[in-house]
């Protein structure tokens, strides 16, 4: 089981009908959780048979190469890491070596100390010193590498802060600076991604570059997507991807969330100098980086969502998956969020008769970080729904669990909450005053006070968010 605190949130002493709820949702969070486990999408995806490596269809004749190198970086890299050197370990005609640069808050299971595949702890979602010097080390072994080599590149979501090369220039504290003021600025991830790419010798495929000006290694990525629409370049600032961004569209993010006088004079100049400079300021796509280099999306929330939705089904409820592209403020979601329940009630119930629906959403929401409280982005958006239905009339039951499956949100030890119609009814009859909560930004103090937050820990898995709401019409 993931889920650490789960006999406080299912106490025996609420009505059964919620109970109920609560016991079916927390079940599929578990169902989501291990359906996404970076290992069971590696073995899926990735085989040897017959002396040939296999993904999807496509096939590597292992008897070409000369030496495997194993890199990478991301939330769930030390699980693919394990994953990839079971497989290689039943394969001993070739010799692999590696370095992988994972999340220090991640407990590593079944690491042997006998692993040819090093596991490098570094910090997220700012990137330090043993990040850079992980980084600086695989550029180092890359160097070593010779055109008959074979590169398995591990990526995940998380590798953009776990994989930092600063440009020259651009010292480590200045990427930190930055990347702090982007995170708490609401900018989406993808605009964010698009400022690290520039910043950095690694991504933006740059990685791709630096294979080619060294050996023309052959170059295998194994992918697993944390941004909406599973857009490659923008998963860890696609290091092994085409960057068909400018220093422009930098300069045009910063002035969107007014960060432009406050980045570092090193961002600043950079930024300056490049746009006037036709060779700086064009984009990072020349095929001949490419050419030995192939990217393989081996898992996405698409996964959870299909089987917590045959799971569901199961239990004859109505299962509507509303949006795979849940983006934007968390608080103007949460506060939008119950009539777009109450339309979806008066459509799909309408139509089928039936009076259990599950509406699933997935992707990644921001929050523009304007006090000093304790919180994450599902937190933030279910906080503004309670505060906007608490003086609403609900006649049926409901569960809503919103979460991000990496298992931490935010500056919070939690990986979401849960609320429903237990907790409403909780807070009416305390009159709760949510005030200092929104203002402060510490949805966590709140959903914590109130033992509705869930507790995993780091899960090693990293796919988009997951919204799961639950309602029973007829309790």
């Amino acid at each position: 089981m993931y889920v650490k605190n789960l006999s406080q949130l299912i106490p025996n002493n609420i009505k059964e009908d919620s109970l109920a709820l609560r016991k079916v949702g927390l079940d599929a969070l578990e169902i989501a959780l291990s359906s996404v486990e970076p290992k069971k999408l590696i073995q899926n995806s990735v085989k040897i048979i017959k002396d040939k490596l296999i993904i999807r269809k496509d096939e590597f004749d292992l008897r070409t190469f000369r030496e495997i190198l194993v890199i990478g970086g991301g939330k769930a890299s030390a699980q693919m890491a394990l994953a990839i050197e079971e497989l290689l370990k039943k394969y001993p005609k070739i010799n692999y070596k590696g370095l992988i640069n994972i999340p220090n808050s991640l407990k590593i299971k079944n690491h042997s100390a006998s692993s040819k595949i090093r596991m490098n702890l570094a910090s997220h979602p700012i990137p330090d010193k043993s990040g850079l010097n992980g980084t600086n080390l695989m550029f180092k072994h890359i160097e070593n590498t010779t055109k008959d080599d074979l590169i398995i590149f591990l990526l995940s979501g998380g590798g953009s802060a776990l994989l930092p090369m600063p440009k020259q220039n651009i010292n480590l504290v200045d990427l930190q600076t930055t990347n702090s003021l982007l995170i708490a600025s609401g900018a989406s991830i993808h605009e964010i991604n698009i400022v690290r790419k520039h910043l950095s010798d690694f991504k933006g495929g740059k990685f791709a570059k630096k294979v080619y000006d060294s050996s023309k290694a052959t170059v295998i990525t194994l992918i697993i997507s944390d941004v909406v629409g599973n857009n490659l370049e923008s998963i860890a600032s696609g290091p092994t991807i085409p960057d068909l961004t400018t220093l422009r569209d930098i300069h045009n993010i910063l002035e969107k969330y007014q960060l432009q006088n406050k980045v570092p004079p090193s961002v600043r100049r950079l930024i300056e100098t490049g746009m006037n400079d036709p060779i700086l300021n064009k984009p990072l796509d020349q095929p001949n980086y490419f050419k030995k280099v192939h990217n393989y999306l081996i898992g996405s929330v698409d996964s959870s969502v299909n089987e917590i939705s045959d799971y569901l089904k199961e239990l004859n409820f109505i299962v509507d998956y509303f949006s795979n592209e849940i983006v934007g403020e968390a608080a103007v979601f949460g506060k939008e969020l119950f009539n777009f329940i109450s339309h979806k009630i008066q459509d799909l119930v309408e139509k089928s008769k039936k009076q259990k629906v599950a509406l699933i959403g997935t992707g990644e929401l921001t929050v523009t970080i304007k006090g000093k409280g304790i919180g994450g982005r599902n937190q933030e958006m279910l906080l503004n729904f309670l505060n906007h239905v608490k003086d609403k009339k609900i006649d049926y039951n409901f569960l809503i669990i919103g979460v991000n499956l990496d298992g931490i949100e935010g500056n919070s030890m939690a990986m979401g909450a849960l609320v429903d119609d237990v907790l409403l009814t909780q807070i009416i009859k305390n009159k709760t005053n949510f005030e200092s909560y929104l203002k402060n930004n510490d949805s966590n103090s709140f959903f914590k006070l109130l033992n509705s937050e869930i507790i995993t820990g780091a899960t090693g898995i990293n796919v988009n968010d997951l919204l799961l709401i639950l309602l029973d019409l007829n309790p």
